[in-house]
């Protein structure tokens, strides 16, 4: 349980910092900045659902 919950964690800083760097290398508006954002943005939301999921199957099988 405390390493899915530290792969979200870990996910959303990696997900920071990669609109962070995004920002910067593209300030302007751009289809493919976008794109980049959306994937780093779903990682941490797959990640969570995962957690969530392995979280209620540890404790409705007791």
């Amino acid at each position: 349980m405390v390493i899915t919950i530290a792969s979200v964690l870990i996910l959303e800083l990696i997900n920071t910092s990669l609109e962070s760097m995004v920002d910067i290398v593209s300030p302007e508006i751009r289809p493919e900045a976008k794109i980049a954002k959306d994937v780093a943005a779903a990682s941490v939301f797959i990640a969570s659902i995962a957690s969530v999921i392995i979280g209620a199957l540890l404790f409705l099988s007791k």
